[in-house]
């Protein structure tokens, strides 16, 4: 088997990427353009990739070409009728990172909800030092419990964040945008009612037509003016330009991303003219990324692998 890996420097370059197990390894750090992604793909077995396209064009020249193996759950960036017509067999990874997106959602939120960047420039400015009372809280914030926490998506992220938010005090609800979601445990809601009720909202959807920038100019009308949101999902669930003016404007509090809609971050992105960490955070798409995160979705790349030679199905996504 030869085994070509097209991005590997997406999964970082600190943990083990050893793969020769299963046959000889040939590994690119990235892979940019559709014409080294043709010329790459050519000499593979099996490929190992993230975001590049892999479709007709750019496989067309793989012609022993036998299994896919995307290090990620999204699969997108691939054309899984085409790679069906040649039996290609496409293989993702399922919940590797539901223990650190949940996290995330509430490093972002918690910072945001505590004001945390004010009161450190606060300490750091030297006000504080300048001050003579022990303690400073001018800009007055809340326990979270007692408050709602609204949740789109109420998948295995979703649910994680729900029972986090529910040991915090919060009353959960949510929405599924597919109005397919069998959870009882937590109180469902529409839309309408998600939004205007919300103190805290965070996006744990896929993105799909249901949900591509759900949370648009009318959305932010709805939400109470001292709402945070946190979008950990995908960067087009939010209509971006909408979500600017909703800032500048006060329509809710403030928002805390980790994904956005182009990556990375466009100069031109209408969120890069607010500086205002009180009022928006981003990190960039990290959501995923803890050391254990990482190890445990390259231990199930594996194990996608040695399941397939074995012709064990197992993740695939293109049956």
């Amino acid at each position: 088997m030869k085994i070509v890996a097209l991005e590997r420097s997406c999964v970082g370059m600190d943990i083990d990427f050893d793969f020769t197990e299963f046959g000889e390894m040939i590994v690119y750090p990235n892979t940019t353009s559709p014409e080294d992604t043709k010329e790459r793909a050519a000499e593979a077995d099996i490929i190992i990739a993230n975001k590049v396209p892999l479709n007709a064009e750019t496989l067309k020249d793989a012609a022993n070409l036998k299994l896919i193996c995307e290090t990620a759950t999204g699969f997108d960036n691939i054309d899984l009728e085409y790679c069906k017509s040649r039996g290609i067999q496409v293989r993702n990874v399922k919940g590797y990172s539901t223990t650190m997106v949940a996290q995330h959602t509430f490093a972002l939120a918690l910072t945001l909800a505590h004001h945390m960047p004010y009161y450190d420039n606060f300490v750091k400015s030297g006000a504080y030092s300048a001050q003579d009372k022990f303690s400073y809280f001018d800009n007055t914030f809340r326990e979270l419990e007692g408050q709602t926490w609204g949740i789109v998506g109420m998948g295995n992220i979703g649910k994680r964040v729900a029972s986090i938010a529910t040991a915090f005090g919060c009353r959960v609800i949510f929405y599924s945008p597919t109005g397919k979601s069998t959870v009882t445990e937590y109180e469902r809601v529409d839309f309408d009612t998600l939004l205007k009720e919300s103190d805290i909202l965070s996006l744990h959807c896929p993105l799909s037509d249901l949900t591509r920038h759900i949370i648009n100019a009318d959305a932010f009308k709805k939400m109470k003016n001292s709402a945070i949101l946190v979008n950990v999902a995908r960067g087009a669930v939010i209509d971006q330009a909408a979500l600017a003016d909703a800032l500048d404007n006060g329509e809710i509090l403030a928002a805390g991303l980790d994904v956005l809609e182009g990556e990375p971050m466009k100069v031109d992105n209408p969120l890069a003219r607010i500086k205002d960490s009180n009022k928006l955070i981003i990190t960039p798409h990290i959501a995923w990324c803890a050391v254990e995160t990482r190890t445990r979705l390259l231990d199930d790349v594996k194990e996608n692998i040695r399941t397939f030679l074995k012709g064990v199905d197992r993740n695939v996504v293109n049956k």
